[in-house]
């Protein structure tokens, strides 16, 4: 049987949940979206949530509703999926990179000043920055959003892994750094809702625009009209927006599961404290935890340290996939993808980027992963790198 290097909990009381749903008057747009909305506000102690039907889509609202748009930058990681990057090609905005930090492989704060510096020098400031919580352990926010104060961009949390965690004690999510924070809940990540998203924020107003750009850019609301509604059928639509809506059941799927969810990091905790033990001596680098923050432990990343391993890369990954171990790898860095280097991006453009993904493998982690599936990755991985 493989071990997959994630996988989703789905308990009887989740399907109970969607069965309900199911016998309900409302599947796509009904209570349990705004139930599902206020549950995820109040865990992360934010004002606003907007569930959304991915966390592409609610990166791609999020931009919009900064104002983002021709002529302006976006800069994120170049160690993260490439929606993070994609969001801003969609808003007809160019994109650029900032290296990550050799430790937490999260955007790097020093990096970023140093760029910033040169770009106001050169008139190419950011319009919006994304950081991206990789694996599940924050950005050094502080440091991130005290830039964005100097150099006047904004700042989305790409927080798709880190439901759950902490950042200087207080719920990812807050906002408390930034102006938009996004969640993804596809099925390997912390809680699902099958497939879907939010984006969450202290901002009225963003809160608003977003809501709008998510179903049409249609409005029922008569204090956004242009004109007294014909009735109580009316509605208009006022802006070119999405059919970017989350369901009822999927929503009612995202409810269960977030009664579990410190349940989840908590295992992920355990499981990643005996991945700690049993690799110490072994010759690669296990994952840096800063003490700013509690990551919600989404990956398992581990750096084949390869001045000492006799093998490759490429080799102990077939070698584990050979025994069912269904390792990967997060990520391919952004700028090295073909489409991207259309845009002039090249190798040797984030060295710090590179160089993790030359030596990096995610191991199998999720909740239900069991003592003795984790033994048997360590046992197959001793086996892999000749010790």
């Amino acid at each position: 049987m493989t071990i997959p290097y994630g996988r989703q909990d789905i308990t009887q009381a989740d399907v109970d949940a969607v069965i309900d749903a199911l016998n309900s008057d409302f599947l796509t747009q009904g209570p349990m979206v705004p139930h599902f909305e206020k549950a995820i506000a109040e865990y992360c102690n934010t004002k606003h949530t907007i569930a959304i039907n991915s966390a592409t889509s609610a990166l791609h609202l999020s931009c919009l509703a900064l104002g983002l748009g021709p002529g302006d930058w976006l800069w994120t990681s170049p160690i993260s999926f490439v929606a993070s990057a994609n969001c801003g090609l969609y808003c007809g905005a160019k994109v650029d990179f900032v290296d990550i930090d050799p430790h937490t492989y999260n955007l790097c704060p020093k990096s970023l000043e140093r760029k910033l510096i040169a770009a106001e020098q050169s008139g190419q400031l950011p319009k919006i920055l994304i950081p991206v919580h990789l694996c599940g352990q924050p950005c050094d926010m502080q440091a991130i959003h005290t830039l964005a104060q100097k150099y006047g961009f904004k700042i989305i949390e790409d927080a798709s892994h880190a439901i759950g965690g902490k950042y200087l004690n207080a719920p990812i999510g807050n906002c408390r750094y930034s102006d938009i924070t996004v969640f993804s809940f596809h099925p390997v990540k912390i809680i699902t809702t099958a497939e879907g998203g939010a984006a969450l924020t202290n901002d009225t107003e963003l809160a608003n625009r977003i809501a709008l750009l998510r179903s049409h850019g249609i409005t029922r609301n008569a204090e956004q009209m242009t004109q007294e509604p014909d009735g109580p059928w009316y509605y208009q639509q006022i802006d070119l927006g999405y059919n970017y809506r989350m369901t009822d059941l999927q929503a009612a799927l995202g409810l269960s599961q977030l009664k579990r969810l410190d349940h989840y990091v908590t295992r992920r905790h355990a499981l990643a404290e005996q991945y700690n033990e049993l690799l110490a001596d072994f010759p690669l680098t296990i994952p840096y935890q800063h003490s700013d923050g509690y990551s919600a432990y989404h990956l398992y990343v581990i750096r084949l340290q390869q001045e000492k391993n006799i093998v490759n890369r490429k080799h102990v990954f077939e070698k584990l996939r050979e025994q069912d171990i269904g390792v990967n790898i997060h990520y391919i860095p952004i700028h090295t993808q073909p489409y991207y280097q259309r845009f002039g991006f090249k190798q040797g453009d984030f060295p710090q980027a590179e160089s993790y993904y030359n030596e990096a493998i995610s191991l199998p982690l999720y909740p239900k992963m069991t003592d003795e599936q984790l033994n048997k990755v360590v046992v197959a991985l001793q086996e892999a790198l000749q010790l």
